[in-house]
């Protein structure tokens, strides 16, 4: 990765994301699931993001890291919708509605920094 500010960026999120994961991960507790990290398809789709962007940080490409990024980001967008439509019981349905405008904005902004990052 060639910006710093890039750096930053994702630094911030994955910060946040860690938060939300705790929060969603106390949310299902309370509900009764002893594991909630160890969901097969959380853990896939994690495993899927990360393998992605792997490859793509080694290329040094801050412009495909980016489009990567969105590319996770519009999977997240869709998981938080459908995890709202989906009928969640009020105090997790608000925490998943907060969090899905934090996560809505976030694509919104790497998206933004891809369109303005030239391709090498």
């Amino acid at each position: 990765m060639k910006d710093p500010q890039l750096k930053s960026v994702f630094n911030e999120y994955s910060r946040q994301r860690s938060h939300f994961a705790a929060e969603l991960q106390g949310q299902a507790q309370s509900l009764g699931e002893s594991e909630p990290e160890a969901s097969s398809s959380a853990a896939g789709a994690l495993h899927r993001a990360w393998m992605n962007l792997k490859s793509v940080v080694t290329s040094g490409d801050d412009h495909a890291i980016l489009a990567e990024c969105e590319r996770g980001e519009d999977s997240a967008v869709e998981e938080y919708k459908k995890a709202i439509e989906n009928g969640l019981s009020m105090p997790v349905r608000e925490v998943v509605s907060q969090q899905y405008v934090e996560i809505k904005r976030a694509h919104d902004h790497i998206k933004n920094l891809r369109d303005t990052t030239k391709k090498s």
